[in-house]
């Protein structure tokens, strides 16, 4: 059986071509699934750092270097974590640090590291929705799609909407199953008004090429809010949710978790 995985944010290797990043990605993910399945992986986070803005290419990303509309997100986000109302967001740089010392309290996490992931999700995420690097990489989705002919995409954290918005644009690319995992499609004023196509009435649905979709969302998955949106937002979505160890929300390559889930192996085996 072939598997298509589409990754989230921090993927990008400067060292590599996309041909060879998307196949170090492959091994990773093939490694971490441990089926024997074929497994390919669309790979599109050099175009986010080709299209950023402000020194986004190289150098690291922090609290500071985001702009108005990034920390907006940043913002709504931390609402929907369950910030008190008495510690302050706002746009100012200090305030949001003082909101992600909460978080990192809160969940157990190093206050750095906490800073670090949040500057570079929010960036890749208002990359990919605001640069032409959203359409460029559908095309590489679609493109691997149509040439391999996957039976499965495994798409991850913002991978999961750069799959969705193709399968959507593409409708003749046929999938029998769709599994997302530690997804922010349901991301209220952040992300899902701005989807495309557009919610219509409130509600997303189920690309009209994919048989069957399922959410997997960890309960510690703090980037897949609201818990139960993706379900609650979109038409002909089933939810399994995993029996793991919770995901480190900060750290993407806990995807590796999601993918070694013994609710997914489940999901993927009567497609072997």
């Amino acid at each position: 059986m072939r598997i298509l995985g589409v990754h989230g944010v921090g993927n990008h290797r400067p060292d590599l071509t996309p041909e060879a990043a998307s196949a170090a990605l492959a091994e990773i993910w093939a490694a971490a699934l441990d089926t024997g399945h074929e497994v390919f992986t669309a790979y599109y986070a050099d175009l986010l750092h080709h299209h950023g803005h402000r020194g986004r290419q190289g150098g690291d990303i922090d609290l500071d270097s985001l702009d108005d509309f990034e920390r907006e997100l940043v913002a709504i986000w931390l609402e929907e974590c369950g910030l008190p109302d008495a510690t302050a967001a706002g746009r100012a740089t200090a305030p949001l640090r003082q909101a992600l010392a909460w978080l990192a309290r809160t969940h157990g996490l190093g206050r750095p590291v906490t800073e670090r992931f949040v500057a570079r999700f929010f960036r890749e995420v208002v990359t990919y929705l605001r640069t032409p690097a959203r359409q460029e990489a559908r095309d590489r989705v679609a493109d691997l799609v149509a040439r391999h002919r996957p039976r499965v995409v495994l798409a991850h954290s913002l991978g999961s909407v750069v799959t969705y918005e193709t399968l959507w644009e593409n409708p003749s690319l046929h999938v029998e199953l769709l599994v997302t995992l530690g997804s922010p499609l349901a991301l209220p004023h952040a992300v899902f008004p701005r989807l495309q196509p557009a919610p219509v009435d409130e509600r997303g649905g189920r690309p009209p090429g994919v048989g069957r979709w399922v959410n997997l969302a960890d309960p510690g998955d703090i980037v897949a809010l609201p818990p139960g949106g993706v379900e609650r937002c979109f038409e002909g979505v089933d939810r399994e949710q995993p029996k793991t160890r919770p995901i480190h929300a900060f750290d993407f390559h806990k995807v590796v978790h999601y993918l070694a889930a013994p609710q997914l192996r489940a999901l993927l085996a009567p497609y072997a």
